[in-house]
C-alpha cells in the first residue's frame, strides 16, 4: 500500500496542526460486481464514501508499536458505489503515529514519530470481468479540518467555525485543495485487524447537574469510558470546555489523579459554535474516562441535560457471563468490576481509561479468569498476543507494557518497569483461553514465544536459582507508595516464574511437544527446589517475609509439599487474624488468596474479607460510592487518590463464580466440555445464581436455601459434562440438560 500525507508538519504539545482531510475522486464507468477497499490510518481514521461514514469504529485501525505493525481494514464497498462521479473522502487522526500525550511512555521519541498518514486500495470489479484500482496517490487532495487539535490523552479541540460542507460528497469543489505528497511509512508489518472493532456501545444522561464557580459539574452516575456528545444552540465563537474527571473531594472538580500532566491540558475536549443554529457533536480521535464532566464557557439556560449525552465507548465484546446473589454489596462488586472490564477493553485490555490506556501486561494476566468468565474476549487477546510476540526483545525479555516503542524492559543494572508477574501475560492468556474455550489455535501461536520466553528466566536464575528482577507485589494497602510492598522481591518473582514454567509445560504437553515440556518442567522443579530450600522455613511452613501475599501464592502455586499445607493454610489465617480479618495483599496476592482460603475450607473467611464495609476491602470501596474497582486502597484522609478504574483487581468475580456458584469449568485442564459443580454455601448467602456460555451453550448454576435443605439446580447443554461435588446429604441436586 502507498502512503500519503498532507504535509511533514505534525501537532506537538506546544503547537496544534489540524487533522488533514483528504479526497480521492473516481469515476465508476460501469455496472459494480464486487468492490473492496482496504484502509488504514496512522494514527486513526474516519472513511467516508460518497458521503457515508462507513468506517468499522472509533480509533480505527489499531494501537500498535508501528515497526512491529501496520495495521489495516477491509470493507466491502460495493453497495455505497454508483456510476458516474464518487469520492472517498477521509480525516486522520494523530493517534499512534504521533501520540502526543505517551511522553510519559516515551513514546514521543519513537522512530517513526510523524505526521498523519493514509494509505487506501479500492477494487473494483466489474459485471462484464474488467477491473478497475483506486490508490492513495497524488492525485487525492488534502486539507485541513475543524478538527485543530487531538490526542488520544489530551483531548481534542473541534472548532465549527472552519467546517467545510460537502468535504465528502463527489460534487464538491476541492480544486482549491493542496494534492497530497507521497510518504514513506513505518518498517511494520502490514496486518489485517482481527481484534473487534470500538463502538459506541450505550448511553447515560446525567443525574444531577449544578453550578460550580464558572461552570457547571455534571454527574452521570457512574465511571465508564468513552465521550460526551455535545447538542447546543450558541453563539458564533462561543467556546466551551469539558473537562473530564472521575471524583469531586470537597465538592469540588479532583485532577490530581491525572498527576503525570501537571502543566497540561487532559481529558479537555473543546467546541467553538459556529452559530448555524442547533450544532450536536463529538469527538472521534481521542476517549476518557469520567464520571463527572466541569463544563465552561455556556451559560445557565443553556445548562441543561441535552446538552450533555455520555456515550459508552468500548470494544464490540459480547458478555456471556452474569452472577446475582442476595448480598447487594457482591452484586455491586461484580457490577464494577464488570464494568470495570469493559471500560478498559478497547483493542486489548488497559490498565485505566482516563490517566494511561496502556496496555500493562499483569493487569491483563490477572484479569485472565475474570475476563474470559465475564466476557468473550479471545479475539482480542489473540490479536494483542501477536504485539506481545513481537515486542520480545532478542534476549527474550517484555517490556511492561505492549504496544511500546522500546519502554519498559529491564534496565542494565536494575529492575525496570516488568518481570515475571507483568510477564506472565505471555503464558496465562493463552493458558487460559484454552482452559475454557478449548482452543488450541492460541497455544500453537504461543509455543515459540514462550520457549523463548523460559530460556530467558532460564539466563536470569541467580547463585540459588532464584529470580529477583522486576516489580512486586503492587498497590498494596497502608503503603508508601504503589510499588511498595512487604513481601520481598525475590519470593514473588521466583513463585511467579515457578506458576509460568508449571503452565507452560501444561500448554506444551497439549501441543504434544514433549522435548518443550520437559524443558519447561525442568524451570518450574529448580525453582520449586530453590524456593523450598531458600525461601521457606519447612518447620513452621512459612515464607521469607511472612507476609499474606508470600504464603498464598507459595500455597497456590504448588511450593508445599501436600502433607504441609494445612500447617500452611493455618499460618496464612494466622496472618490475616493479626490484621483484624483484613486482606494486606498487592495484587499479586489477591490474585490467589481467596481461592486458596476457599479451597481449604475458609470460604467464609474469604467472603468476609471481600465484602466487610471498613477499609481496606471490596465492601470498603462500594460503601464509598465506587462504580468501578479502584487502582488501590486508600483511606478517605489520605488525599491521595489514585485511578478510580482499574481491572487488575478483578479476580474476585472469578472467585464469585469459581467458589460461590462453584462453576469450575475443566477444572482439570483436559476437557473444555466438562465442569464441576462444587458451590462454597457460604453462611452469609442464602441464594445465589451464575450462568455462563460454554462452546455448546449457556450452563446455569442456582443455589438457595429452604427450610430442610441447600436446592442446587444445573441446567447445561447435553454436549457438556457435568459433575457435582458436594454433600448429598445437605443438599438437593437436580440437573436438566436441553
Amino acid at each position: 500500500m502507498q502512503f500519503i500525507q498532507c504535509s511533514n508538519e505534525y501537532a506537538t504539545r506546544e503547537r496544534h496542526v489540524p487533522a488533514p482531510y483528504f479526497r480521492r475522486k473516481f469515476d465508476v464507468e460501469k455496472t459494480v460486481a464486487k468492490a473492496k477497499l482496504k484502509i488504514t490510518g496512522l494514527g486513526f481514521y474516519e472513511v467516508h464514501l460518497n458521503g457515508v461514514d462507513i468506517t468499522k469504529g472509533f480509533l480505527a485501525p489499531y494501537r500498535s508499536n508501528l515497526n512491529d505493525y501496520i495495521y489495516y481494514d477491509e470493507y466491502d464497498v460495493t453497495e455505497y458505489l454508483c456510476q458516474g462521479k464518487n469520492v472517498l473522502a477521509c480525516i486522520v487522526g494523530n493517534g499512534w503515529q504521533n501520540p502526543i500525550g505517551g511522553y510519559i511512555w516515551k513514546f514521543d521519541e519513537t522512530v517513526w514519530r510523524g505526521a498523519p498518514k493514509l494509505a487506501f486500495y479500492l477494487e473494483i470489479e466489474y459485471q462484464d470481468g474488467t477491473g478497475y484500482t483506486v490508490i492513495s496517490d497524488t492525485e487525492t487532495r488534502t486539507a485541513d479540518s475543524p478538527i485543530i487539535f487531538n490526542d488520544l490523552h489530551y483531548g481534542e479541540y473541534y472548532d465549527a467555525r472552519e467546517e467545510i460542507v460537502g468535504w465528502d460528497l463527489p460534487e464538491f469543489d476541492d480544486s482549491y485543495w493542496t494534492p497530497a505528497e507521497l510518504t514513506s511509512r513505518p518498517a511494520g508489518e502490514l496486518r489485517l485487524c482481527q481484534a473487534e472493532p470500538i463502538i459506541a456501545a450505550g448511553e447515560l444522561n446525567p443525574i444531577s447537574i449544578r453550578e460550580y464557580e464558572n461552570g457547571f459539574i455534571y454527574d452521570f452516575g457512574e465511571n465508564n469510558a468513552g465521550l460526551c456528545r455535545l447538542q447546543i444552540r450558541g453563539e458564533k465563537g462561543q467556546k466551551i470546555l469539558l473537562q473530564h474527571f472521575e471524583t469531586l473531594v470537597d465538592g469540588k472538580p479532583y485532577f490530581r489523579n491525572f498527576r503525570y500532566y501537571p502543566e497540561q491540558r487532559f481529558q479537555e475536549d473543546e467546541y467553538i459554535c459556529s452559530g448555524n443554529g442547533v450544532e450536536i457533536h463529538m469527538p472521534c480521535f481521542t476517549y476518557h474516562g469520567f464520571r463527572y464532566v466541569y463544563v465552561t464557557g455556556i451559560t445557565k439556560e443553556q445548562a441543561d441535560e441535552k446538552l450533555l449525552t455520555y456515550v459508552l465507548i468500548h470494544s464490540d465484546i459480547k458478555q456471556i457471563g452474569e452472577f446475582v446473589c442476595d448480598d447487594e454489596i457482591v452484586n455491586h462488586i461484580q457490577e464494577a468490576t464488570v464494568r470495570s472490564d469493559i471500560s478498559n477493553l478497547h483493542y486489548f485490555p488497559t490498565d485505566c481509561p482516563q490517566r494511561e490506556k496502556n496496555g500493562w501486561t499483569a493487569d491483563a494476566a490477572l484479569s485472565a479468569e475474570q475476563l474470559l468468565l465475564n466476557f468473550a474476549p479471545e479475539h482480542s487477546f489473540r490479536e494483542w498476543l501477536r504485539n506481545i510476540y513481537k515486542a520480545l526483545n532478542q534476549e527474550g525479555q517484555l517490556p511492561g507494557i505492549v504496544p511500546t516503542g522500546g519502554w519498559g524492559y529491564l534496565e542494565q543494572g536494575g529492575p525496570a518497569w516488568n518481570g515475571p508477574a507483568w510477564d506472565s501475560v505471555l503464558v496465562y492468556l493463552p493458558y487460559y483461553t484454552f482452559k475454557y474455550r478449548g482452543d488450541k489455535i492460541i497455544l500453537r501461536e504461543a509455543a515459540i514465544p514462550i520457549m523463548r520466553y523460559i530460556t530467558y528466566l532460564y539466563s536470569k536464575l541467580n547463585k540459588n536459582d532464584l529470580l529477583e528482577i522486576g516489580l512486586g507485589d503492587w498497590c498494596q494497602p497502608n503503603r508508601k507508595s504503589e510499588g511498595d510492598h512487604a513481601t520481598p522481591l525475590v519470593v514473588t518473582d521466583s513463585i511467579v516464574a515457578a506458576d509460568i514454567a508449571s503452565k507452560a509445560g501444561a500448554i506444551f504437553e497439549a501441543l504434544g511437544m514433549q522435548e518443550q515440556k520437559e524443558y519447561a518442567q525442568g524451570l518450574h522443579q529448580r525453582l520449586r527446589n530453590a524456593v523450598r530450600q531458600h525461601l521457606i522455613d519447612h518447620e513452621k511452613c512459612t515464607v521469607l517475609g511472612d507476609t499474606q501475599t508470600g504464603q498464598a501464592i507459595a500455597i497456590a502455586y504448588g511450593m508445599f509439599e501436600d502433607t504441609e499445607v494445612q500447617k500452611a493454610v493455618t499460618h496464612l489465617v494466622g496472618l490475616i487474624e493479626e490484621k483484624q480479618g483484613f486482606m494486606d495483599t498487592g495484587v499479586i496476592g489477591a490474585r490467589v488468596i481467596f481461592r486458596v482460603l476457599a479451597e481449604n475450607g475458609y470460604a467464609d473467611l474469604a467472603y468476609h474479607m471481600i465484602t466487610r464495609p471498613e477499609y481496606p476491602s471490596y465492601g470498603n470501596w462500594i460503601m464509598r460510592g465506587a462504580t468501578t474497582l479502584w487502582e488501590g486502597f486508600w483511606k478517605d484522609d489520605t488525599c491521595r487518590i489514585l485511578s478510580m478504574n482499574h481491572h487488575f483487581w478483578g479476580d474476585v468475580s472469578a472467585w464469585f463464580y469459581t467458589y460461590l456458584a462453584g462453576m469450575k469449568i475443566n477444572a482439570t485442564g483436559k476437557n473444555a466440555r466438562q465442569i464441576q459443580i462444587s458451590p462454597c454455601f457460604v453462611g452469609a448467602l442464602s441464594k445465589v445464581k451464575a450462568s455462563h456460555i460454554m462452546s455448546e451453550g449457556k450452563v446455569i448454576v442456582e443455589w438457595y436455601r429452604t427450610n430442610k435443605k441447600i436446592q442446587l439446580e444445573v441446567t447445561a447443554p447435553k454436549q457438556v459434562e457435568v459433575l457435582f461435588k458436594v454433600d448429598q446429604e445437605e443438599v438437593q441436586t437436580v440437573l436438566h440438560f436441553y
